[in-house]
């Protein structure tokens, strides 16, 4: 799992200024649940982290209902050490939320732009790379991976224990390649790449 050995300072001292803005700001607009508030690291930032990987070469990255900037701030603090021409666009349709990411876009210095609407409605972003973290099952996210993914591109989604299950319901109606890597934060979950998405 990536942790603070894997990052140079500044990019750590970077996620901790996330992390102090989200605790700063969470009262007020609930970005992480009270109950995994004390478990940012852990739980959400290098949850988020280990995606970075997997993700490859890719310029345009496109996080949706990216609340909290799970994992798309992360990506982009991220990618200001290990990839500086990446460029991530945060759709959140929430305008608190997306004040937020703005917020943290500004302070912490990031090749990052929010989008406030809702995913249906953004009109094709031709990404090289779409997450999504606890935002819908997998039917919906191949649906919106459909519209905004860019021939060739790949998604990554965070899912829990029950993503075996979720993937065949998305089969019913989708034909695709999945390639899953276990999450290394939680031996229950994974996150499914995907890629040729085609509706049947």
């Amino acid at each position: 799992m990536m942790s603070e050995c894997d990052v140079s300072r500044e990019t750590l001292e970077k996620l901790q200024t996330y992390h102090d803005l989200i605790h700063k700001w969470n009262p007020t607009i609930n970005l992480v649940s009270r109950a995994s508030l004390a478990e940012i690291w852990e739980r959400h930032i290098w949850d988020s982290a280990q995606i970075y990987d997997v993700a490859g070469n890719a310029d345009h990255w496109a996080d949706i209902g990216s609340g909290g900037g799970l994992p798309g701030i992360v990506v982009a603090i991220l990618a200001c050490e290990k990839h500086l021409g990446r460029h991530v666009t945060l759709i959140e349709s929430d305008r608190r939320k997306a004040t937020f990411l703005r917020t943290v876009i500004r302070e912490v210095g990031l090749n990052a732009s929010v989008i406030v609407s809702r995913i249906e409605d953004v009109p094709p972003l031709d990404a090289d790379v779409l997450s999504a973290r606890a935002l819908a099952d997998l039917p919906i996210l191949l649906g919106f991976a459909d519209r905004h993914v860019k021939a060739g591109g790949k998604s990554l989604f965070f899912k829990g224990q029950t993503w075996e299950k979720e993937v065949a319901d998305a089969r019913e109606s989708w034909s695709f390649d999945l390639l899953a890597h276990k999450s290394k934060t939680n031996p229950q979950a994974a996150i499914l790449e995907v890629k040729d998405i085609r509706r049947d």
